[in-house]
């Protein structure tokens, strides 16, 4: 078997499937329409952050059946076009957490310290000490914009050196933030003005999608210091370069871009531009946080070896197929059910959770392959927390460091149903949530029951969650508003009933739809007369 390397490896890692009999070409500087025209007769092929996988490269490719991203990120894997071209995509998502954190945090000192002005001041002849009088992090407030893996280390890093550190991360339970020693701050407009120094560590989505712009900047202390190791576009750069000639931000260290130029191009070769590249007190590093000796060797060893597993048909750390021993058939709708699930907890309720509990009632309770379908449950769940890196190996790991429990039990006695997924989500202040599901012939994934109501509703790509007072005329007045705005209704179904059968005063009602639906028109069936709370799951 051919593999096609595009970007570099450590040679060990190279040597590696050499030494296991595969034919490897390392195709290095070469532009990403050569390496488009290049795929073919390549059955796996290893990049890091500059080729981009996308549907012309899976177009072009004959034989091709993985690509390995060797480091965290991928941006530049179309996942979904992987997926429907039958590739497996495979990424190396802890292996450079380290290297990643420590330039985060070597960032800071620099831009306190004003290290790099003072480097480039002294190589012109310029010693006059004077002119970069620095700050001690000592005994300052650092905020932590996300506290996964690598917020987490940052944070332990920045109070080693005596910094204050409060962080903001909507999906992770106060029990982290203990174990950290960290402040905790329930909205980014609370953390923003305690802050001396502003470090990102988020996935890029849309929601954290330009986080700091122009409006959270100036919510910010004068002189405010910033640091983005972790992804572009979650600093508005425009903004953030326009707060840095007015002063209101007084430093900015930057390793990512929202477009990000070729990293293989000489300087004479490079066509990009950038507006930060032009601003004062900006410190700009070309995208290094995988780039040590370290993070290196483990980032080329971890995505060899998944690649060589991968090519033998073992089950791997992919992103985007599941594995198990029994015939994925069988459980292949009940996953898409559980991740469901997930998925739409964070979508309708934004209370941290600390526990969830998963029961298998039926059939479903005889199966090996409960754990492949809580392993989906987890990926929903973290999907819903912004982790776009999670996939069927590490979601166990994922949640385990989110810390929220989960729990997975079992029980062959059940009533209506041959199978029921009962999920329960304890949150934070107590409080116990609860989804049901099941799925009908032929593969049709059915909620029948949401936050404590009784219903039996089929899933769809895009569903209003709504909850109304159990009176004449509501339902008319929803799809009189979806009607205007050319909405097309697939499916209505209510729950009137508690679980336990009584009555209950208002109702929940799931409306399947085929059209986007915009926050002008959820604003609006919000304030229709009887709707008490309406929520847009996007389970597509």
């Amino acid at each position: 078997m051919k593999i096609l390397i595009t970007e570099s490896i450590a040679e060990e890692s190279v040597q590696y499937l050499r030494d296991r009999g595969y034919e490897v070409e390392e195709y290095l500087g070469h532009s990403q329409e050569e390496i488009e025209q290049y795929i073919k007769g390549f059955d796996a092929i290893i990049v890091r952050s500059a080729t981009k996988i996308n549907e012309t490269l899976l177009d072009n490719a004959d034989v091709l059946k993985a690509v390995g991203r060797a480091g965290t990120g991928i941006d530049n894997i179309d996942v979904k076009a992987c997926t429907e071209h039958g590739v497996i995509a495979l990424n190396t998502p802890t292996a450079n957490n380290m290297a990643a954190g420590e330039l985060a945090v070597g960032h800071a000192f620099s831009i306190f310290r004003n290290l790099c002005a003072a480097n480039e001041g002294v190589h012109n002849g310029d010693f006059r000490r004077g002119n970069w009088v620095g700050i001690e992090l000592e005994g300052k407030t650092a905020g932590v914009i996300g506290l996964g893996r690598i917020g987490s280390i940052v944070s332990r890093k920045l109070k080693g050196v005596g910094m204050n550190v409060v962080a903001y991360d909507p999906y992770v339970p106060q029990e982290k933030f203990d174990k950290l020693g960290v402040t905790r701050c329930k909205t980014l407009d609370e953390l923003l003005p305690l802050c001396d120094l502003i470090t990102l560590h988020t996935p890029k989505t849309k929601e954290t999608y330009g986080i700091l712009s122009k409006e959270q900047l100036y919510k910010c202390k004068r002189g405010v210091r910033i640091v983005n190791a972790a992804r572009g576009g979650l600093v508005n750069e425009q903004d953030l370069a326009d707060a840095l000639a007015e002063g209101q931000v007084a430093a900015a260290a930057i390793d990512v871009f929202d477009k990000e130029p070729s990293y293989n191009k000489a300087p004479g070769e490079q066509e990009y531009d950038n507006v930060l590249l032009h601003a004062p007190h900006c410190y700009i590093t070309p995208h290094l946080g995988a780039s040590t000796v370290e993070a290196t060797a483990k980032v080329g060893q971890g995505i060899v070896e998944l690649i060589d597993g991968a090519l033998k048909g073992e089950l791997v750390a992919a992103i985007n197929m599941p594995q198990f021993s029994g015939s994925i058939e069988d459980i292949k709708p009940y996953c898409s059910l559980a991740e469901k699930i997930g998925r739409m907890y964070f979508q309708a309720e934004a209370t941290p959770i600390s526990k969830v509990e998963v029961r298998y009632r039926g059939e479903l309770a005889e199966s090996t392959g409960t754990g492949i379908i809580t392993l989906s449950l987890m990926m929903g769940l973290l999907k819903g927390m912004g982790n776009d890196h999670v996939s069927y190996v590490n979601a166990q790991e994922c949640m385990a460091e989110s810390g929220i429990e989960v729990v997975e039990t079992k029980t062959e006695s059940i009533q209506k149903y041959n199978n029921l997924i009962n999920v329960k989500f304890i949150t934070e202040d107590g409080r116990e949530l609860k989804i049901n599901g099941t799925v009908f012939e032929p593969n049709t994934e059915v909620i029948v029951s949401f936050f404590g109501y009784e219903m039996n509703c089929p899933l769809s790509s895009t569903v209003l969650a709504l909850k109304n007072n159990d009176v004449p005329g509501v339902i008319g007045r929803i799809a009189t508003i979806l009607g205007k705005h050319d909405i097309n209704i697939v499916s209505m179904h209510w729950g009137r009933k508690n679980q336990d059968g009584s009555d209950n005063p208002h109702a929940q009602a799931f409306v399947a739809v085929e059209q986007p639906i915009s926050e002008d028109i959820l604003e609006e069936l919000r304030a229709a007369e009887g709707v008490l709370r309406v929520s847009l799951l996007e389970l597509g």
